[in-house]
């Protein structure tokens, strides 16, 4: 592969703020696009070369074989482009249908990419033909990609954009019913730093619940002389009454990260003794706490289980089924609350949005 510019690229990546800026905070306004919740994907063609890279530039042709197909007839003969890989189904972004693809049998990746095929949605571009855009600025790639992706078909998507600040504040409400994670703004002016969080802003939802604390995990630099917590896990209850693992919170100082753990272990339990018992003695199961991970299968995902009278209110963006889609932030005890209270009903429900509006 010979192009302007060559794999591996880590992409460019965005700041988190609390509310979509205006465009009178940089010069030349913002483009403002939805943020797509999926596997970040820099896709290289050069000729019948393909290949797409992740976010750690690791490749992911073999997970996206439909992807790397339709790479190869809708792109340009010799490109660059940065998006997002998704999952759809029913009218929404699903990511756990994400999740599967990452297995090692190629006769699973085959027929999850015929019966659940994957999109990839476009929203930069790093190179066309000969010639290397990343330090143009991006009024300057958004007409490029624009051109680049004028004969690309499903499943390969361009990314809707606007400059009006009301449309983007819009696009926060409504397309989060579409399994969306927010919107991106990226300033006009901007060029493309690969690895950095320069000047694009991310914008999500910011929301709370309370949770019942359940187990915990030892930080990877804990040592047997200097213990240190690594995250707390936590559950809510179901209308059946059952404790299912909802997430983790795993944001603490180093300092607090020792007293936390002197402060947990009066609470610590038999694993036969625990509501996820089974999951402790390595049950089987895609919701258990020490399910192996998909992107490190050495990672140690051990953990202890705490009697659950423990409640915490945490911050989180969304949810992904029943889960937090991303670590949640501790704020504070709640020691009012009756674990028991802590339910699935307090969380928001968010109005449903066609993803194929998103798409048009």
């Amino acid at each position: 592969m010979d192009l302007p510019v060559n794999p591996p690229v880590s992409p460019m990546l965005a700041r988190s703020v609390k509310a979509v800026p205006p465009p009178e905070k940089t010069e030349g306004g913002f483009l403002y696009e939805p943020k797509w919740d999926g596997f970040r994907c820099i896709a290289f063609r050069d000729g019948d070369e393909v290949e797409l890279g992740s976010r750690n530039e690791r490749p992911l042709n073999r997970y996206f074989p439909e992807v790397v197909a339709a790479v190869g007839r809708s792109l340009p003969h010799r490109c660059v482009i940065d998006g997002e890989i998704v999952v759809a189904q029913n009218g929404r972004l699903e990511f756990e249908r994400l999740l599967e693809r990452i297995h090692p049998a190629k006769s699973r990746v085959d027929m999850l990419a015929e019966k659940t095929p994957a999109l990839l949605v476009a929203f930069d571009i790093l190179a066309l033909d000969d010639e290397s855009l990343i330090d143009q600025p991006l009024e300057r790639r958004r007409e490029a990609l624009e051109s680049a992706m004028s004969a690309a078909a499903p499943p390969i998507h361009l990314t809707q954009a606007t400059r009006d600040h009301a449309t983007a504040q819009e696009w926060l409400g409504q397309f989060e019913g579409a399994g969306l994670d927010g919107v991106i703004a990226k300033p006009m002016t901007s060029i493309y730093e690969p690895a950095a969080r320069g000047s694009w802003y991310k914008i999500k939802h910011d929301r709370t619940a309370d949770v019942v604390v359940a187990g915990y995990r030892l930080h990877k630099k804990s040592t047997p002389a200097k213990p240190l917590l690594g995250s707390l896990l936590l559950g809510l209850y179901d209308d059946a009454g059952t404790l299912q693992h909802i997430g983790v919170s795993a944001a603490f100082a180093a300092a607090r990260r020792a007293e936390l753990l002197d402060e947990l272990r009066p609470l610590e339990i038999e694993a036969a003794d625990h509501p996820w018992g089974a999951w402790a003695e390595g049950a089987e199961g895609d919701r258990r706490p020490g399910a192996v991970s998909r992107w490190n299968a050495g990672k140690d995902l051990s953990w202890t289980p705490l009697d659950p009278v423990l409640v915490c209110e945490v911050g989180y963006d969304h949810m992904e089924g029943t889960r937090f889609r991303h670590t949640a932030q501790f704020k504070h005890w709640r020691p009012d609350r009756d674990p028991r209270s802590c339910t699935y009903e307090q969380l928001e429900e968010v109005a449903k949005y066609d993803l194929d509006e998103v798409l048009t």
